[in-house]
């Protein structure tokens, strides 16, 4: 794979930023998810407010994943209730294509199509599912391309870029929908560690322009810094949720503390 000079940091950190019009609410009560014997998803109760960033925490086999993945009917809940803003998300009419045009996701892998290239992969879902015409959606993608740094690259393919890009590409992708609420799954857990900051830096200035956000992540620092929330769960059950720093930096419950133990420094935690 070749690899393109990864864009400065900065360039992102410092585009202009465009508040986000009408972020939606999340809303999920009682929600149970198995898969067989296995009740991966035990009674999920949480609320995100429109314009709040909640980070998800937990070790692996939680129910991170799945619970973010039942907000856009990836995975389908057993019960309970998901709502995004006016979509009644686990309501057996709900019209999922017009739900995913509301509800942008961004995957540990890039999932781009490797047959085409960035410009036309910021464009093709605009086309297809908003029907959006070629001029205005190339428009719409090289706006959200320049947004993330990436502008220049537009004629690359995805084999051609450093997977720091091609994760930036991916939010330019989902951005281009308009979406009111954005999903990101572990979307630096597949990255080089130089490349991290740059993704990261992207999502802080969704946060500031006051997108929806709900985060499964590993990164502390970046939940501690940009989160309005961070919700711990073990088990598939929600052990602790509170504002980032007090559940970060002083844990109540005995599995986040012992949790936070392992993966920060003790100097970073009030233990």
């Amino acid at each position: 794979m070749s690899h393109a000079s990864p864009s400065p940091q900065t360039d992102a950190a410092a585009a202009p930023a465009e508040p986000v019009v009408d972020a939606a609410g999340v809303s999920i009560v009682a929600l149970n998810k198995s898969y067989g014997s296995n009740h991966v998803l035990r009674g999920i109760d949480l609320e995100v407010s429109p314009g709040e960033v909640v980070c998800l925490i937990g070790p692996s086999g939680s129910g991170k994943s799945t619970l973010l993945r039942c907000v856009n009917l990836l995975e389908v809940p057993d019960s309970g209730s998901v709502q995004v803003g006016e979509f009644a998300v686990t309501d057996p009419d709900v019209d999922l294509d017009v739900l995913r045009r509301h509800v942008g996701m961004v995957f540990q892998q890039f999932n781009l199509f490797p047959h085409l290239t960035v410009l036309a992969n910021c464009t093709v879902a605009q086309r297809k599912v908003l029907g959006r015409p070629a001029a205005e959606a190339e428009r719409v993608a090289r706006q959200q391309l320049e947004r993330v740094g990436l502008a220049e690259l537009a004629d690359r393919y995805p084999d051609q870029l450093s997977g720091g890009q091609q994760q930036r590409v991916a939010i330019a992708r989902a951005l281009a929908m308009d979406p009111q609420l954005m999903l990101f799954d572990e979307p630096t857990s597949a990255l080089d560690p130089e490349t991290v900051g740059d993704v990261l830096a992207i999502m802080r200035q969704l946060a500031q322009e006051g997108m929806t956000m709900l985060v499964v992540t590993h990164e502390m620092g970046f939940a501690r810094e940009v989160a309005d929330r961070v919700v711990f769960m073990d088990g598939g059950v929600v052990v602790e949720c509170g504002p980032a720093a007090e559940v970060i930096t002083d844990p109540q419950q005995p599995r986040t503390q012992d949790f936070l133990r392992r993966v920060l420094h003790p100097t970073q935690i009030g233990l």
